[in-house]
């Protein structure tokens, strides 16, 4: 079933577009939710919330990728999850990859102000549509699916060397890129 009808039926509040989701992302989320989360359960949990919160969502929201969309709630969820199994009063402090990433594009003002987040997005969209296929694939494994080096070259096939050394570069082209769009990095 496709995306556009999947959306229709949540639009409509028909039940069946959650088991539709489930059947047709349900293993691609419990994979980002694992780069995340280790426990069984706290996936299922995580991707629980985050079908609850597609159908709380849609509408109004009309998303134009429907797995992008609950891809990044799992995300965000999984993350949050993370932060508050980790906070200091429990023992320690653990910074994502996605927090690594996005340090680097903090100039010291908030970027978790939608304006500013959805600019610095839609940039890292633009510089993403510049780079060859396998760099994108590699950008997006890393920073959006939180895998490991380690993971990226079993999924495509390059050394470690060149994961790393084309992430490495990847990295300062996207410094460089953001400094001409107005982000001081």
């Amino acid at each position: 079933m496709k995306d556009e009808i999947i959306i229709e039926m949540f639009n409509r509040r028909d039940e069946r577009a959650i088991a539709e989701v489930q059947r047709r992302y349900g293993e691609i989320c419990d994979g980002i939710a694992k780069n995340y989360l280790p426990s069984r359960e706290d996936r299922e949990e995580c991707i629980n919330d985050a079908l609850l919160a597609l159908w709380n969502s849609i509408p109004p929201e009309q998303p134009k990728s429907l797995f992008g969309y609950l891809a990044g709630i799992v995300r965000n969820l999984a993350k949050v999850r993370v932060r508050t199994a980790t906070t200091q009063k429990r023992g320690g402090d653990v910074q994502t990859v996605g927090e690594e990433f996005l340090s680097m594009l903090d100039d010291g003002s908030n970027l978790a102000d939608e304006f500013e987040a959805r600019r610095a997005g839609e940039i890292i969209n633009k510089f993403l549509a510049t780079c060859k296929e396998t760099e994108r694939s590699m950008f997006v494994m890393r920073f959006y699916m939180n895998e490991n080096n380690k993971r990226i070259c079993e999924l495509t096939g390059f050394s470690e060397g060149k994961v790393k050394m084309t992430l490495s570069r990847m990295r300062q082209r996207l410094k460089e890129y953001l400094r001409k769009e107005g982000f001081i990095v």
